[in-house]
């Protein structure tokens, strides 16, 4: 199992110390800043660990623009840019980026395709012409082409929840960065046999393919922060709850009604409320909760024989130390 962290804005100086540290990659996530920007900038201190974005905004881009950017991000990590698209909801992208939104899992698929196409025309010269349902790429002269990238293109993942998204993963790209808001239980009932599906489509196999968690990890080194972690995680676990796309996981395990409730309350602007609603069960389902040194096994036993890479998704202030004795904990 691989191990990743995350930076932000300004965090070149952290990828570095992760890369000494050992981690395998840094995922940067689109929450105010630029993620492709912010792995540009860690490109420049690193040599070796991989960079990511968890995720970029797809909708909010043309194919042409995100192709462009990530080539150039491959070019200037030489090669370990790891491409993490996700689409967003409908309010996000019609209110905040002022982008059209429709069919968002048949859209995603032909926006890595064409993406794939553009990628080709510059690395292997073959002529741009795809034309699509949401997206036509038919014009690159000489002047806007950058030329092969001597890394080849960048690795894809797709950020995915529901089924249809989980099987766009399978069939076009590189890998699946599971959202936070999982279970176990949703993991192996939903999500891998959609992913399948999808592999099957492609003709490959889960050989050829990532699957990387960002899960939540709910600890402390004593009882105070343990309390103080659960709650901060039962506030996240409700945020996520309360969007409607995300019910299916919620309905899996017969929480549905949870999901209109936090919904109401969501709309209301009632965030701390909605976090008192999340019990134990829901919180033990959705995140390893327990004392530190209990945590690297808690994570293997759920999910060593299902994910490629990991990381701890901890809404709340953890310590290097805490943090490096989970690591060294994974790892062994």
């Amino acid at each position: 199992m691989l191990i990743d962290g995350d930076i932000g804005f300004g965090d070149a100086a952290k990828a570095a110390r992760a890369e000494s540290e050992g981690y395998d990659a840094v995922w940067a996530a689109e929450v105010g800043h630029d993620p492709l920007m912010i792995l540009a900038g860690a490109a420049a201190t690193t040599s070796r660990i991989e960079l990511g974005t968890g995720i970029l905004v797809a909708f909010g881009r043309s194919p042409m623009i995100t192709a462009m950017q990530a080539n150039d991000v491959q070019l200037l990590s030489k090669g370990r840019l790891l491409l993490g698209l996700g689409s967003q909801i409908k309010p996000h992208i019609e209110k905040r980026y002022s982008m059209t939104w429709s069919h968002p899992a048949p859209r995603m698929r032909e926006y890595i395709l064409a993406m794939r196409a553009i990628w080709s025309c510059w690395n292997e010269g073959t002529k741009l012409n795809f034309r699509g349902e949401f997206y036509r790429h038919t014009l690159m002269t000489p002047f806007f082409d950058p030329g092969p990238n001597p890394y080849g293109a960048p690795k894809v993942f797709l950020a995915a929840v529901g089924e249809l998204m989980t099987e766009v993963a399978g069939e076009v790209a590189d890998g699946l960065l599971v959202h936070p808001f999982t279970t176990e239980r949703y993991l192996r009932e939903v999500t891998m046999p959609a992913l399948q599906r999808g592999l099957d489509r492609s003709g490959r196999s889960l050989a050829s393919f990532q699957i990387s968690l960002s899960g939540f990890v709910t600890t402390g080194v004593d009882d105070a922060q343990l309390e103080i972690a659960k709650d901060r995680v039962r506030g996240q676990i409700a945020f996520y709850g309360s969007t409607p796309a995300y019910r299916g996981v919620l309905d899996l395990h017969g929480w549905g009604d949870l999901q209109s409730e936090l919904n109401a309350l969501s709309r209301t602007g009632e965030w701390k409320k909605m976090g008192t609603l999340i019990s134990d069960d829901v919180l033990e389902a959705f995140s390893v909760v327990g004392p530190v040194a209990q945590v690297p096994a808690h994570v293997r036993e759920r999910f060593a024989d299902v994910i490629n890479r990991f990381s701890l998704y901890t809404p709340y202030a953890v310590d290097e130390g805490t943090r490096s004795q989970i690591i060294a904990g994974l790892r062994d």
